[in-house]
């Protein structure tokens, strides 16, 4: 099979660049005017265009007060969404975790870019102490297994697990910052997780990567599809009310993705402070992809429609949920 090309190569930022000229204006000619715009996000590497996009000062260059509201899970993010506490999501929250808050909540949001990740862009993975004999999926069957929090986590663990062999395993939830501990503490004999946990195991010596790229392989069948896992999102409640600052925001949030495209380098140090890795240890975290709503294609909408018709199969949506319609439209 070819491989899938890097997404760095497709579309331009289509929509964007114009909101983008806009930014061009000194800093000081924009004062920051208008609401506070409360994101949420848990402490993940795929966050990564958005915790840039805070610290380079896009968001503050758009005359945007951005707050970075930090949660353990992604379905927490979510919970705030519905109860009005956060105005919308960074790349990294799960896209099955808003998917539930839409089916409470009809119209809850819409989704400004993804983080498709696969066997290239490594974003999720399974993985077991550094010792361990494990050397497969398969080998999980009747151990001691976890995963992050949230039913996103669990569903596509315990899923992974039935896929590969270890059907019947129950999967428990745990914290993510928890899993290389847990692992280390020989409370657990493997996790699915996500980055950078592979990274802060590896280097520490505790853990090794059982196996990466795993949702793409086993729940979508191909190693390279892309598996819109995490998506960036605003609320539908916002966009509505305040418009020029939505547009403000996507191209400022588009920066930030374009940064990690062109200059993934630069863009790692700002892992330090969102996540478990700091200083020079950010620049071996593996980097999911990134792709703004206006760059869907029909194949990767096909494949994240996929992905939720497993939460539709599994009974974590009560409906089924149309992909398409969940994405914003400029």
């Amino acid at each position: 099979m070819t491989p899938r090309k890097p997404l760095t190569t497709r579309r331009q930022l289509l929509g964007a660049s114009a909101a983008l000229a806009t930014l061009g204006a000194p800093a000081l000619v924009r004062a920051q005017t208008g609401p506070k715009i409360r994101i949420g996000y848990w402490p993940v590497a795929a966050g990564l265009p958005f915790y840039a996009a805070v610290e380079k000062g896009y968001f503050k260059e758009a005359g945007l007060d951005v707050e970075a509201v930090k949660f353990a899970g992604a379905q927490q993010v979510m919970e705030a969404m519905l109860a009005g506490r956060c105005d919308g999501s960074s790349n990294g929250t799960g896209s099955g975790n808003l998917g539930v808050g839409e089916i409470a909540s009809p119209g809850l949001f819409k989704i400004i870019a993804t983080n498709p990740s696969n066997a290239t862009y490594v974003l999720d993975e399974f993985l077991v102490p550094k010792d361990s004999p494990i050397k497969s999926i398969a080998e999980l069957k009747g151990k001691r297994v976890a995963s992050g929090p949230g039913i996103q986590n669990r569903v596509l663990g315990q899923t992974v697990l039935e896929r590969a062999g270890a059907g019947g395993t129950p999967v428990t939830e745990l914290p993510i910052g928890q899993h290389v501990a847990a692992l280390a503490a020989g409370q657990v004999d493997a996790v699915y997780t996500l980055e950078p946990t592979g990274t802060v195991g590896r280097l520490n010596g505790t853990t090794r990567v059982l196996e990466a790229g795993v949702i793409a392989k086993y729940i979508l069948g191909d190693p390279n599809a892309p598996w819109h896992g995490g998506s960036a999102s605003l609320t539908t409640e916002f966009i509505k009310k305040y418009p020029a600052e939505t547009k403000k925001y996507i191209a400022a949030y588009a920066r930030g993705i374009e940064l990690v495209r062109k200059d993934p380098a630069e863009a790692r140090k700002y892992l330090k402070g969102y996540t478990a890795i700091e200083g020079p240890l950010t620049g071996e975290v593996p980097l999911a992809s990134y792709m703004l709503y206006n760059e869907f294609k029909p194949s990767d909408l096909a494949a994240f429609q996929k992905f939720f018709d497993l939460f539709t199969e599994k009974g974590v949506f009560e409906k089924k949920l149309d992909v398409a319609s969940l994405l914003f439209k400029g």
